[in-house]
């Protein structure tokens, strides 16, 4: 039979095994001994943990993806609209994560969806569709500042939809199709401005050399008869036949 002794060896053995804890690459352990934290965390490995004097409380460093689910807001300038976005945030302080905050997980992503309400209402609806980047930059540094203190780093937020009411899209609709016509007639009317000014600079040509003009009635009626054409209207200058309109004078 085994003796007294070989039984507690056997049986401190058995402990120390239990004792033992592995921690991934990606984790850390709080380890609480009689209630007080350790001064630093442990890990990654085998960490031992003495139970039942020891408590391990593991964290993960990974980034963690939170859905911020759709927020009714009001924007500045007195329209609802309902917006969602994704936060990206990790741990870089484990102690603070344990100490100072009961959940961190949750506490993010309630301060995700009041900070994602505040600084939509704060904003017009064009500056919201326009200027997506600008409001996605104001809320991380808004959500990182807060969740500072609890060890947590906000890396990332964006806006990732805005669903308008439907007045408001057809409101938008109506005012994108009348902006389209006003670049129209714009765009037209500088056609026109820059025909005219062209046709203006080719007068002052030909006025100043009145044989051009005769050349080009002379090439206009080589690009008629090239036609298969039986009549042929031809313009003639009223320098040529005005002598031939005025009264004889009197001798």
């Amino acid at each position: 039979m085994l003796s007294s002794t070989g039984i507690v060896i056997g049986l401190i053995v058995l402990y120390f095994i239990s004792c033992i804890r592995i921690l991934y690459e990606y984790q850390r352990g709080v380890i609480f001994r009689m209630g007080r934290a350790l001064p630093e965390p442990k890990g990654p490995g085998i960490v031992l943990v003495f139970w039942p004097i020891d408590r391990m409380v593991r964290v993960s460093l990974r980034t963690f993806v939170h859905d911020v689910p759709e927020q009714d807001v009001i924007t500045r300038d007195n329209v609802s609209v309902r917006v969602n976005a994704v936060v990206y945030f990790r741990v870089v302080d484990p102690m603070k994560a344990v100490l100072e905050v009961e959940d961190y997980r949750y506490a993010t992503t309630q301060l995700s969806q009041t900070s994602l309400r505040s600084i939509v209402g704060q904003v017009e609806l064009d500056e919201l569709l326009a200027e997506r980047e600008k409001i996605n930059r104001r809320l991380q540094e808004v959500i990182d500042q807060q969740t500072d203190p609890w060890g947590i780093k906000v890396s990332l937020v964006e806006v990732k939809h805005v669903d308008l009411p439907e007045h408001m899209k057809r409101a938008m609709a109506k005012q994108a199709e009348s902006e389209r016509e006003r670049r129209a007639k714009v765009i037209h009317a500088q056609g026109e401005l820059q025909a005219a000014e062209q046709l203006a600079q080719a007068a002052a040509m030909l006025e100043a050399h009145p044989m051009a003009m005769q050349m080009r009635f002379l090439q206009t009626l080589v690009e008629v008869g090239s036609e298969n054409n039986t009549t042929i209207v031809f313009p003639i200058p009223l320098e040529l036949i005005r002598p031939l309109l005025e009264p004889k004078k009197q001798r």
